[in-house]
């Protein structure tokens, strides 16, 4: 019972806290609302628990070999995540949006797969939930961190979905929009730096 309140609480502290993904995730809350939003939660959880599950079930072994591998997507990374806030900061902050405009499914599901925090969460997962020879506790894991993952990010979108209340002009939404973005920006332009000293 202990194993399984440590992987809930693992789970929830890497899915809700701050990140590239949930600046996106608020964004688009605000900017779409929920429903438009639940595609690119869906793709940013079902990317993430695939990623959890590559690394988990082999690839561990060749980021111990070749740790520069970390490295070099986190450069990858920290460029998608700076296009990601030009995405955000530039998008129009109308109610009519035109839908792809809106952050997709692909994009959620990418933006995993280039964020260094979703590697570093995996990598730790993986290192406090594996039992040598049995896949079962990690595969427990895996499916507990789904679950929480989902109800994390969707938490992020009610949130942005309730921020309109203070947004109820174009102006503002647009300031927010640019905020967010900015924020995305700053994140990626840190992790690009941290890797050159």
């Amino acid at each position: 019972m202990s194993l399984l309140i440590a992987m809930v609480s693992f789970s929830l502290a890497m899915s809700i806290s701050p990140g590239p993904v949930n600046m996106v995730i608020v964004s688009s809350g605000a900017s779409y609302g929920i429903r438009k939003t639940f595609s690119f939660v869906s793709g940013a959880t079902i990317g993430f628990t695939l990623l959890l599950l590559f690394i988990g079930l082999g690839f561990y072994k060749v980021i111990d070999l070749y740790p520069s591998i970390l490295k070099y997507l986190a450069i990858a990374g920290s460029i998608f995540i700076m296009y990601m806030g030009y995405f955000l900061a530039s998008s129009k902050p109308e109610l009519d949006i035109k839908k792809e405009k809106q952050p997709t499914f692909i994009q959620g599901f990418l933006l995993q797969w280039l964020n260094p925090k979703a590697w570093i969460a995996c990598v730790a997962g993986v290192s406090l939930f594996s039992v040598p020879n049995d896949n079962g506790v990690f595969l427990t894991f895996s499916f507990i961190y789904f679950v929480v993952c989902y109800f994390s990010l969707l938490a992020w979108s009610v949130l942005g979905s309730k921020v309109t209340i203070f947004l109820n002009s174009e102006f503002r939404l647009k300031a927010f929009n640019i905020l967010m973005g900015g924020l995305l920006m700053v994140t990626a332009c840190f992790l690009l730096y941290s890797q050159f000293i």
